[in-house]
């Protein structure tokens, strides 16, 4: 007996699930928006997703954890279920000394239960490491919070040289190439642990 080989594309969710975009620099002079821009625009016009873009420079923080005593704003709640909404993040991060930002822990740190069970992604820049040993770690703070973090990441050594004034980066077959892997990887892992999320609880 003859069978067809099933060549048949998964179909993308009935309902597109929730992306959120996590601009981790907050420095005077970043670099952060101009990688945040690039893909954003890449990610949009990926069918899987719905997009909302959280840069942790434009929010205002608690010095410390609600948990710890400090109040819950109506600010920080809002932010919480923005967090809490997403089926799955994208993390754009710099490299500072072999790290990510102290201000991205602090805004990782501010949620929990809101991470849990879901995937997370990294775009990466910096100088010759273009941010990777900053993505390696987070991988270790995003594995304590329950999270699944996909294997490929992009990544732009020396970023400043990459991009025009225009804000398009040079390479654009090479970059778009290794955002549209990401995505494939995000929305595979989202689809995935959004139903395991809905038939099973994780907790």
């Amino acid at each position: 007996m003859t069978t067809t080989p099933n060549t048949t594309t998964p179909a993308a969710p009935a309902t597109p699930l929730h992306l959120a975009v996590i601009v981790g620099s907050t420095r005077d002079g970043r670099f952060g928006p101009t990688v945040g821009d690039w893909f954003t625009a890449l990610a949009e016009r990926h069918a899987g997703f719905t997009l909302d873009v959280i840069d942790v420079a434009d929010l205002e923080l608690p010095a410390d954890h609600p948990d710890w005593g400090t109040e819950r704003t109506p600010a920080l709640t809002a932010l919480a279920e923005r967090v809490d909404a997403a089926d799955a993040y994208v993390v754009i991060t710099p490299e500072y000394n072999h790290s990510f930002p102290a201000a991205l822990k602090h805004f990782i740190d501010l949620h929990r239960s809101e991470w849990e069970a879901k995937p997370v992604g990294f775009v990466s820049y910096g100088g010759a490491g273009g941010g990777l040993r900053a993505v390696e770690q987070l991988r270790l703070v995003f594995a304590e919070l329950h999270c699944a973090t996909v294997r490929d990441v992009v990544s732009f050594h020396n970023a400043w040289d990459h991009f025009g004034e225009n804000g398009r980066a040079h390479d654009e077959n090479g970059a778009v190439g290794a955002a549209k892997v990401l995505l494939d990887q995000l929305a595979w892992w989202a689809k995935a642990l959004h139903t395991a999320r809905a038939e099973h609880p994780y907790r």
